[in-house]
This record gives structure tokens, C-alpha cells and sequence, in this order.
């Protein structure tokens, strides 16, 4: 039987507001786990890469190894190729069109395969773990991150901001994806049969004034103008008067100089 294909709508959308903080990215912030991992020379497969930072970090890494990044949203890979290109590594990454239920690659081609964010965005988390298994080397890697919406927590309490957070949780789930995967990570790598699984936690901290004005006005645009927005009103899950009210709460929140939000991130490091 032909695996499943993708049937999750992409909840965010490449606005200008998603792709800043897709940009904004680094192996640093958001792979710091596997890292230490890996070795010069891996050939290594990056699952959803966008617009390709986390990507070129990973090869500069892992150089002078192979290295594809492949993403569903074929429009977004002109960013990543544009990024490899400043990076001086446009020779050594390609960039193709893909879908993680059903890649197409051979079994068995990958020393490392990574997926940041993706799983909480796809039809079936745990059949696109299989497709990244069976991409795998025997006692290759796979690794993946996502967070947990509903641990999202901030200061100082707001409605408003709780609001967004119940909504957030509604049209992620009308587009088909799970947006508290990072809790699940280990439950659906365990169904995947690895033979040994590392989980781990880390966390993205917006305090400074800087960073906290970065991500307020990151939402209070996403909140308004992006894919988020326009299936929030056609779904009837929300009205354009309320969402603008959630931007100005987001912008309340970046403004204030005693706030804070933790973003919550859960790990799985998998051995075939």
C-alpha cells in the first residue's frame, strides 16, 4: 500500500511576518541538540526547511557532506536556495520539492535526517517518522523539534493573549495538524520502532526589550495579515475585529518591560 499523502494545510502560511521569524533561525537556537551529533563528511536530509538558515548552518557542519533540504511549499525554496548562495554553499546544498509522508529517496540514503517545526504541521506525524526512518543509514540519526502551543506562557497575564492561544489551537486543528506535538514527539517515535530514543527540552525565552518588541510585532501582523488570519475569519473561528484586537494585545505585551514569554520545545534524537 502507497504511504498516505500529505492532507494538513500549512497553518502559518510565507508572509513577510512568518518568514522573519522562519529567518531568524539558527542550528544554534533550534538544533542546538543534535550538534553535538554530528561528524564532517554525514550526508544529512532537512525536512521542511523553509527558507533554509537552519539548513546552511547544518552543512556548514556536516561539510564536505551531502546535504538536501526539501519542503512541501515549493515557493519557499528560492529563499533557501538564495540563502545557501550567501553562505557561499550553493554547490553543496540542493533544494527540492517533497512530501514527508512519501519522500523520495531510496532506503537507507541518509546518515542524518532533521525536522524542525514540521511534525505538529502534517496529516500523520507518525508516518512521515517512518518515511524519515526509512531514509535512514542503520545507526543513522533522526532527529526533531517542535514546540507546544498550549505551554506557551507569558508575563503578565492577559486575556486577550489566552484568547489567541485557544484560537491558535482551534485553526491549527481545522487545518489538520496538532499543535502541541512536542509532548507527543516520544509517544509517536516509539511507534515507529526506533531502536533507541534520546528526548530532550529546550526553550525559546523573548524578555529583553528588543526580543520582546521582535516577536509582539511578529503576531500582531501574523495575527492579521497571514494564512493564520484568513482561515481564523472563513473558518468562522474568528472575526477581523477580534484578531485586530489580539495584535494590539501582542502589542500591549512587546511593549511592556516586565514581560516575558517561554516558548516550550521538545526533542527526539532516534538510532535506526
Amino acid at each position: 500500500m502507497a504511504p498516505a499523502a500529505e492532507t494538513a494545510t500549512y497553518t502559518h502560511g510565507h508572509h513577510a511576518s512568518v518568514l522573519r521569524s522562519h529567518m531568524w533561525r539558527t542550528a544554534a537556537n533550534s538544533a542546538a541538540y543534535l550538534l553535538p551529533h554530528l561528524q564532517a563528511g554525514q550526508s544529512l536530509l532537512d525536512i521542511g526547511c523553509g527558507p533554509g538558515t537552519i539548513t546552511v548552518d547544518l552543512a556548514t557542519v556536516v561539510a564536505p557532506g551531502r546535504v538536501i533540504g526539501v519542503d512541501h511549499a515549493p515557493g519557499i525554496l528560492e529563499k533557501a536556495r538564495q540563502a545557501a548562495a550567501e553562505a557561499g554553499l550553493a554547490d553543496r546544498i540542493e533544494f527540492a520539492e517533497a512530501d514527508v509522508h512519501a519522500l523520495d529517496y531510496p532506503d537507507d540514503s541518509f546518515d542524518v535526517v532533521h525536522a524542525h517545526q514540521v511534525l505538529q504541521h502534517v496529516g500523520d506525524p507518525v508516518q512521515a517518522l517512518r518515511e524519515m526512518r526509512r531514509v535512514c543509514r542503520p545507526g543513522g540519526i533522526v532527529a526533531a523539534r517542535d514546540s507546544d502551543y498550549s505551554g506557551f506562557f507569558w508575563y503578565p497575564e492577559s486575556a486577550k493573549l489566552l484568547w489567541w492561544q485557544g484560537l491558535y489551537d482551534t485553526v491549527a486543528r481545522a487545518n489538520g495538524g496538532e499543535p502541541d506535538a512536542g509532548r507527543r514527539l516520544w509517544a509517536w517515535a516509539r511507534k515507529v520502532g526506533f531502536s533507541e530514543v534520546t528526548p530532550s527540552g529546550s526553550a525559546w525565552c523573548f524578555t529583553t526589550d528588543q526580543d520582546r518588541s521582535w516577536w509582539g510585532e511578529l503576531w500582531a501582523e501574523r495575527i492579521v495579515h497571514s494564512d493564520f488570519a484568513r482561515t481564523a475569519v472563513s473558518g468562522g473561528h474568528a472575526t477581523e475585529a477580534e484578531l485586530e484586537a489580539g495584535a494590539a494585545a501582542w502589542r500591549t505585551w512587546g511593549a511592556d518591560p516586565d514581560g516575558s514569554l517561554t516558548v516550550p520545545h521538545c526533542e527526539i534524537l532516534c538510532r535506526k
